[in-house]
């Protein structure tokens, strides 16, 4: 372990700047709290140093011994709030190399993917159900928030380390690829001619399409997919959360 005698030391930089630009040159990632980490630290993925506490180290010390991890700082919670720069409630942090991105071959039968959500905390909501119902991929687009942003990281509870993840850079592009392979593309939006979600026929292979938060799908997308699919819903509501909805049509489709 290194005990800290500069916040400033150069090891420390990633940790200092938590914004989503300071994590793409060399794809970092930084992840916090000890639910989130320990869950990390269980894959395969890089760690490539973590910022703790006495107690975490000594709680989990089995655990950390059986990775190989080059730096294990420690500090007391005082000392992380000065390095961090705002209160935190938790005793760890990580400083991790993202997973490589899966190619859209190497993805599963049965996929979520976004068109342009802006939210975090939606992405990671989404990444949290998707492994909880055993969907296993996850496809976003370049512009999203990226499913390891600190905060999408945190949602998820770290779940997301068990998805293949596939960031796309064209929409378009990625639905006509996704066809030839044998997926059928369904669109989550309510149109005069959506199916409701109770009659769909799912095959095997599928793709369950979530659009923006307040814009929903574009008309030129809804017209590359293969269904459009709705919740029934009670009359003078018009919509879920996007997570919520695509978690319910998740079960729905994993079930049936």
């Amino acid at each position: 372990m290194t005990k800290i005698d500069d916040i400033y030391m150069p090891e420390l930089a990633i940790y200092h700047s938590l914004r989503e630009s300071a994590f793409r040159e060399d794809n970092s990632f930084v992840a916090d709290s000890p639910k989130v980490a320990n869950i990390l630290l269980k894959t395969s993925m890089e760690i490539k140093s973590i910022l703790a506490t006495r107690e975490y180290y000594e709680e989990f010390e089995e655990m950390l011994a059986q990775k190989s991890i080059p730096k294990l700082f420690i500090t007391d919670k005082n000392e992380m709030q000065k390095i961090v720069g705002h209160k935190i409630h938790h005793n760890v942090m990580m400083h991790g190399i993202r997973p490589s991105n899966s190619p859209l071959n190497a993805l599963g039968d049965n996929i979520i993917m976004v068109d342009n959500i802006s939210s975090s905390e939606n992405i990671g909501s989404l990444a949290r159900s998707a492994a909880a119902l055993g969907i296993d991929s996850f496809v976003v687009p370049r512009e999203a928030p990226h499913p390891y942003n600190r905060r999408a990281l945190r949602v998820s509870m770290g779940y997301v380390s068990m998805l293949r993840v596939h960031i796309y850079e064209d929409i378009f592009s990625t639905c006509q690829a996704l066809k030839t392979m044998g997926y059928k593309i369904f669109a989550a939006e309510v149109t005069q001619n959506s199916t409701p979600l109770w009659h769909v026929k799912v095959p095997k292979k599928w793709v369950l399409l979530m659009g923006n938060e307040g814009r929903g799908l574009s008309r030129e997308i809804l017209e590359i997919c293969d269904e459009v699919v709705t919740i029934e819903m009670q009359e003078g509501v018009r919509s879920f959360n996007v997570s919520v909805a695509a978690s319910i049509m998740m079960y729905q489709f994993k079930n049936r």
